[in-house]
């Protein structure tokens, strides 16, 4: 089996079995999940594609199954679902077992501003730098719309996404060329800030954060479309 095919169903497993816990119940949240991966996943898809055909990033072909789509392995395709269901199960249970683990709204705007000014301040910098100028623009843009939304997602994310951060560097790291001989993903160092943790570009934690937000979000509004059609 290609690595990268690995990778996901390693990624999923867990997250799918518990998915029926009593607790959780992430089972129920499937009706309003998967167009949320859909709607999300095709924004990302579709900069995928015109990033590979810029060569901003590539894929090796030595660890993927060799179905491709667009220039994109048929991994890539399902990661915009795959990887998005793991990390938004990870926030649920977290949400779930741990209830009263918040932060305030003050600390949620100082964070949040702390956030958008020092992403402006490093994309005005860096115009030059495609993948840079993408993942802090979008992110920012989710930001916004975190902060204008009423369902105060962003006072449990900002905890919960640390917890997400431990098996995003472990499985990111596999795709940039920890522990393997080259890369699963490749990246053009010209189209980044050159900055890696480990292996990982600085970049992907913001692509991340901004991944994983936009889904709940998207989740979250879709929930009230169906719960308002219930009434």
């Amino acid at each position: 089996m290609p690595l990268y095919t690995s990778i996901l169903l390693f990624s999923i497993l867990i997250p799918f079995i518990l998915s029926f816990d009593r607790k959780v119940r992430y089972f129920r949240m499937w009706k309003s999940l998967i167009p949320s991966f859909i709607i999300t996943g095709a924004v990302y898809i579709f900069v995928d594609i015109i990033f590979v055909w810029k060569g901003i990033w590539g894929f090796n072909p030595v660890y993927h199954s060799g179905i491709v789509f667009y220039g994109l392995p048929l991994e890539e395709w399902l990661f915009f679902i795959l990887i998005p269901y793991a990390s938004i199960f990870i926030h649920y249970v977290f949400v779930a077992y741990f209830p009263d683990a918040t932060i305030s709204n003050n600390l949620v705007k100082i964070l949040s501003a702390i956030m958008i000014i020092l992403l402006l301040i490093i994309i005005l910098f860096n115009l030059d730098k495609t993948y840079t100028i993408f993942n802090f623009t979008l992110l920012i843009l989710a930001l916004i719309w975190a902060l204008i939304d009423k369902s105060g997602l962003l006072n449990r994310y900002f905890l919960s996404f640390l917890i997400i951060l431990i098996p995003f560097f472990i499985v990111n790291s596999i795709l940039t060329g920890t522990f393997i001989e080259g890369e699963v993903v490749w990246y053009n160092n010209a189209e980044t800030l050159g900055i890696r943790v480990g292996t990982v570009p600085l970049e992907d934690i913001g692509y991340a954060f901004c991944l994983i937000l936009l889904n709940l979000l998207m989740n979250i509004s879709l929930q009230k479309i169906f719960e308002h059609e219930n009434i």
